[in-house]
């Protein structure tokens, strides 16, 4: 039997479109889950993130990822000193659909102060990223930006340098930092919220 290849074309066209439409979550909806223990007794083993009310798996840490993550908390704590509380890989509210786990967030407070929720805002956001970075610049990037995250530092193990983003410009899904800069070993780096402290970039690279 002869195929119409024209209509082949357009079958296979029609296959390829979505079958189904997907939905954002919220964050409340994301909670929810959490708590019926829709992703497992033990989230380290399937770390999920809710990101512009999309559930984005996360990525293991290899063993570069993870050195990087206990240098920077080391650096961190010493720039800030007391008064501070760095958190490593835990939740932050950002906005109604959005629930990201940076990899390093510092805080002024206690631990007891997020008992009722997570915190919201941080005087300063760190991922870690060799594979992720793109994604880490573009989508975390905008939502750090949307919650006004005056700043934003990239531990970029691929180049072994340090991106800051300053500036948010706030906005529904185009909010983006105007500010940009690119931090190579033998330089230091000021946090805004600690003018004081000086972080050699060498310190937050493995």
């Amino acid at each position: 039997m002869d195929i119409d290849v024209p209509a082949a074309r357009r079958y296979r066209g029609a296959m390829s479109e979505p079958l189904v439409r997907t939905r954002r979550w919220t964050r409340k909806e994301y909670g929810r889950l959490i708590d019926l223990g829709f992703f497992g007794e033990d989230r380290k083993d399937n770390k999920v993130e809710l990101l512009e009310g999309r559930m984005i798996v996360a990525e293991p840490q290899n063993t570069p990822h993870a050195t990087a993550c206990d240098l920077a908390g080391e650096a961190l704590r010493a720039a800030f000193g007391s008064g501070w509380r760095v958190r490593m890989g835990l939740p932050m509210a950002m906005d109604p659909d959005s629930e990201p786990e940076p990899d390093l967030a510092v805080l002024r407070g206690s631990a007891r102060d997020w008992l009722a929720d997570h915190p919201s805002t941080a005087a300063l956001v760190v991922e870690i990223a060799e594979t992720s970075l793109r994604f880490d610049r573009v989508v975390k990037g905008r939502v750090y930006a949307a919650a006004g995250i005056a700043d934003y530092w990239i531990v970029n193990l691929h180049d072994r340098v340090v991106e800051v983003y300053r500036e948010p410009i706030r906005g529904t899904r185009r909010a983006r930092y105007a500010s940009a800069h690119v931090a190579h070993p033998g330089e230091t780096l000021t946090p805004l919220a600690a003018p004081d402290a000086r972080i050699a970039v060498d310190e937050l690279l493995p």
